[in-house]
C-alpha cells in the first residue's frame, strides 16, 4: 500500500511525503499528535495535520531560532522558551554554559511525551538539571513575569489552535514586561509567501513593533514549511542583532551547527525586497 501524508499549504499548494508506517497518533486535550516515518525526512511530528518538525530538516529552525539571539546577548543566564515540547530549542540551549536556568512552557504534556517517545534526537536534553518544565498556557504564563528573563524565545504553533494567543499585543507586552533591562525576544514569525501566511506575518510584526523598541525580521530556508522561505522575529529593549552581535565571542563557544554561522547571522537580517515591502507597510517607517 502507497501511504502518503499531505498538508495542504494554499487551497491550490499541498506538501505530500510518502509515509513508510504511522508510529504514533493521539488526540490530546488541545490538538490531534502524529508520528510518521519517511524515507524521505526521517521521523516527522505533525499536530492537527501541520508539519512541525522533520527529522532531516529540523536543525534549520531549532539552531536560528536559538543561536541567533544567544550570539547578541552578551550575557544570557536565565531563559524562557514558550511551545518548543519536542525539546530542539532546549538541545540547542544547553550547549552554552552561561545558561544557569530554563523554564520550558508547554501547553500540552503530550507533545513532550511524544517527543520523547519517538524524537529523541530533538528532546534529548529535556532531561537537563537546568531545564524546568511547565504544563500550562504560555500566554498565562508569562503574564506574571517581571524583569525575570534575558531571552524569551516563543517557539509557538501557527496563529489559531493553542497557538492563537501567542500572537496577540497582550503577550508581546507580557513579554517585554518580563524580560530584564536588556532583553531580547525571538519568534518563529510566519512565512512571506503565500497570502494567507503575509497576513499572519503582517499582524504579528505590527503587534511586536508597537511593544519593543528594537525590531528586525530574519529568514531561513526550511524545506518543509509552506513555500521554504521561513521569518523569525527578533526584539529587543537595546540590543541590534547585528551590530551588537560579537562573532568571536560566539565562536568561543565552539557549539557545533549545521546551519548557523555568524556569517549567515549577518545574512539572514537582509532580506529581499518583496519581504521588506511587506514589513514596511505595517512599520509606517523606513527600512532596517
Amino acid at each position: 500500500m502507497d501511504l502518503w501524508f499531505s498538508e495542504n499549504h494554499t487551497p491550490n499548494v499541498r506538501l505530500s511525503i510518502n509515509v513508510d508506517k504511522q508510529l504514533y497518533s493521539a488526540q490530546s486535550e488541545f490538538q490531534r499528535i502524529d508520528v510518521f516515518e519517511s524515507k524521505e525526512f526521517g521521523r516527522f511530528l505533525t499536530l492537527d495535520g501541520f508539519m512541525m518538525l522533520t527529522e532531516k530538516d529540523e536543525f534549520i529552525y531549532h539552531e536560528m531560532i536559538t543561536h541567533v539571539p544567544m550570539a547578541v546577548h552578551p550575557n544570557p543566564k536565565k531563559v524562557l522558551i514558550i511551545g518548543a515540547g519536542d525539546g530542539g530549542v532546549v538541545r540547542e540551549l544547553v550547549q552554552y554554559q552561561s545558561v544557569e536556568h530554563i523554564d520550558l512552557v508547554e501547553i500540552d504534556e503530550m507533545v513532550i511525551e511524544a517527543a520523547k517517545t519517538y524524537l529523541p534526537q530533538t528532546a534529548s536534553k529535556l532531561d537537563d538539571p537546568r531545564v524546568h518544565i511547565h504544563i500550562e498556557d504560555g500566554l498565562k504564563y508569562v503574564r506574571f513575569c517581571e524583569n525575570e528573563y534575558d531571552i524569551i524565545i516563543v517557539d509557538s504553533t501557527d496563529p489559531f489552535g493553542p497557538g492563537e494567543g501567542l500572537f496577540t499585543r497582550e503577550f508581546y507586552g507580557s513579554c517585554y514586561k518580563a524580560l530584564k533591562e536588556d532583553g531580547i525576544m525571538v519568534n518563529q514569525h510566519e512565512s512571506p509567501f503565500y497570502d494567507e501566511d503575509v497576513a499572519a506575518m503582517q499582524r504579528a510584526h505590527q503587534r511586536i513593533i508597537e511593544c519593543f523598541p528594537i525590531s528586525r525580521v530574519y529568514q531561513a530556508h526550511i524545506p518543509t514549511y509552506p513555500s521554504g522561505h521561513w521569518l523569525f522575529g527578533f526584539a529587543s529593549k537595546k540590543y541590534h542583532p547585528v551590530k551588537d552581535m560579537s562573532a568571536s565571542v560566539w565562536k568561543s563557544n565552539n557549539i557545533p551547527t549545521k546551519y548557523y554561522n555568524s556569517n549567515l547571522h549577518k545574512g539572514a537580517f537582509y532580506l529581499p525586497n518583496y519581504v521588506q515591502k511587506l514589513l514596511t507597510e505595517v512599520e509606517h517607517k523606513g527600512d532596517m
